[in-house]
């Protein structure tokens, strides 16, 4: 109880003043004019994973995909703004006035005899004047700026001209005129061809330091301050700070197509459950969404390779590592989803349905889309895959083929502008071996399980078994400020020996508000049962684990984002008389 009761006291005025931050700055958003927020962009960029229902509700997250090059300097970064600005000079800014000719805002008119005197020119000597169509608007109004644009490329001409012993083409009244053209314009050319020089010098280093001409870096980095209390497993374990980050290259060929090459390392272990008696709970209950594919010492592998192209209509992918079924389908989890990233809910059971969990690896899907769409069912699509947990080891019983796998099946349905509706298919292999059955693809013999309790996940040893798969996800968004998304799935597994049967299920619903005190925040609050299984011979416990959460994603910039929240677990590992546990955690995410 000391224990408990210390770092209740640690812990307290860090969450106090968590709160207290965002609730100022929530009020004072309401305040201050939202007009410089940034437009926020999707969290994933790849492309899409489902057509039909996965579009409909796609969730808008900031992130901050940017191509590897250079820093660019304060002054160098105003450049195009100072261009722009120069086009638009002379333009009347005063909208209370209404502009009802071009002369209003132009400085030189087709009658002045310097516009008259260019239009000859060009005429004359081909000059192009600035136009991308190779068109000289001779019947409209010209700023100073347009006309130096102009005044400079016959300059160039002329000097062509000259330089290739052509100079009988240009007569002497032209280069006075040229001249005095100069002289009346020498404050703008000389402005131009400055802005223009800067360029072709940023331009050049930006080529010559580019990361690559194909390829550009996503990444994301998470800092997490999180801990476990109630009684035992309160004082077992302690408060702990980890860590994760990806780093995605992500490379295109013909635009349409993306290559993601994922690094990923991390620090994390997780939080051990125990029973009164002091025990270990045989569960994977609470696991969060950045304590997924971490190797627990900052080892960097590659954790994710994949690639999306476009054959067709239909929308393929190939996983060479780490393939999950959430790369390709449609979860219809808006604001809870974000693909074990930093920027959804905490936990990986709130995050999408447990059925996407089962297996994973190498393998590759297809997503054909069907229907015309009328007046209430829009355009839905069928998506079919398959991932082989063992796909690179060629021995007895393993391979491509012959280990474990996961085959899935979905149908995506979009019903009018605001609900999306998914059912959900999939057949599983499990080699004698054992090993869980929300694997994510660990493979024969892993003690990997990243949600539910050891009754639901815990696959026979001996004789192998297969699973098959039933879920139904939803997704109803009635305004851009509420969401509301659940699941359920309900799995039989058939042991190859006598007594190995069993059955587990699975549910939950959560609400999402969108933009709450501040664009770019979520507000989060889900409550489902864990995936569990009753009377399952050899366990004990047969109470259902319950799991609430709720969490408030404070967006501090377009590329940071602070996120405290709390997961209540009732009866951890279906068993009442454990003592409920409460994980409290304060998520930091850098993406760039």
């Amino acid at each position: 109880m000391s224990h408990l009761l210390w770092k209740t006291l640690v812990l307290s005025p860090v969450v106090l003043g968590v709160t207290v931050l965002v609730s100022a700055r929530a009020i004072a958003t309401e305040v201050v004019s939202s007009s410089k927020d940034a437009k926020a962009k999707a969290v994933q960029t790849e492309v899409p994973k489902a057509i039909g229902a996965s579009l409909l509700l796609k969730t808008e997250q900031p992130t901050s995909d940017r191509f590897l090059v250079a820093q660019a300097k304060i002054d160098d970064n105003k450049v195009l703004e100072q261009v722009n600005r120069y086009s638009n000079e002379g333009k009347n800014q005063n909208s209370q006035s209404q502009v009802t000719s071009v002369s209003q805002f132009s400085d030189v008119q087709p009658t002045d005899w310097a516009f008259q005197a260019l239009q000859s020119l060009v005429e004359r000597y081909g000059c192009i004047a600035g136009y991308p169509n190779g068109t000289y608007r001779g019947n409209r109004a010209m700023t100073r700026y347009e006309f130096a644009a102009g005044l400079n490329a016959c300059l160039d001409r002329v000097n062509e001209l000259i330089a290739t012993a052509t100079a009988d083409l240009v007569t002497k009244q032209d280069l006075a005129t040229l001249q005095r053209l100069q002289e009346e314009f020498s404050a703008e050319l000389a402005t131009l061809r400055g802005r223009v020089d800067a360029l072709e010098a940023r331009t050049s280093e930006l080529e010559a330091n580019q990361f690559s001409t194909t390829t550009k870096l996503v990444g994301e980095a998470i800092f997490a301050v999180t801990d476990i209390f109630g009684s035992n497993t309160g004082n077992a374990n302690n408060t702990v700070f980890q860590d994760r980050v990806r780093l995605d290259l992500q490379t295109s060929f013909t635009g349409k197509d993306v290559l993601h090459t994922r690094l990923a390392a991390g620090n994390v272990i997780p939080f051990t459950q125990v029973d009164d008696a002091g025990l270990p709970i045989d569960t994977a209950e609470g696991v969060q969404t950045f304590q997924i594919g971490s190797g627990g010492n900052n080892s960097v592998a590659i954790d994710w390779l994949a690639y999306y192209v476009p054959i067709g209509p239909a929308q393929v992918y190939f996983a060479a590592n780490g393939g999950i079924h959430s790369d390709y389908v449609a979860t219809n989890n808006p604001y809870f989803e974000d693909y074990d990233g930093g920027n959804g809910a905490l936990s990986s059971f709130a995050s999408e349905s447990p059925i996407y969990r089962i297996g994973g690896g190498a393998g590759a899907a297809v997503t054909l889309p069907f229907g015309k769409g009328g007046s209430i069912l829009k355009p839905s699509s069928l998506t079919v895959g398959y991932l082989a947990s063992n796909a690179n080891n060629p021995g007895p019983n393993l391979g491509l083929f012959e280990g474990n796998y996961a085959a899935l099946g979905q149908l995506n349905f979009s019903i009018g502008d605001s609900l999306a509706i998914a059912a959900t298919y999939v057949h599983g292999y499990h080699g004698a071996g054992g090993g869980n059955l929300f694997d994510l693809g660990a493979g024969l013999g892993s003690a990997n399980r990243y949600v539910g309790t050891a009754q639901a996940n815990t696959l026979t040893a001996l004789n192998g078994s297969s699973s098959n798969s039933y879920g139904v996800e939803a997704a109803f968004r009635p305004s851009d400020k509420l969401s509301i998304s659940g699941f359920i799935s309900y799995h039989d597994v058939t042991g190859f020996g006598a007594g190995d049967d069993y059955e587990a299920w699975s549910y939950g619903a959560g609400v999402a508000l969108p933009d709450f005190g501040k664009k770019g925040n979520v507000l989060g609050i889900f409550a489902g049962v864990e995936p569990y299984s009753r009377n399952r011979p050899g366990f004990v416990g047969n109470d259902l684990p319950y799991h609430f959460e709720g969490f408030y994603k404070y967006r501090v910039s377009d590329n940071i984002s602070i996120t405290p929240g709390v997961i209540w677990l009732t009866s951890p590992g279906q068993n009442s008389a454990n003592d409920d546990a409460f994980i409290g955690t304060l998520r930091t995410t850098f993406t760039f």
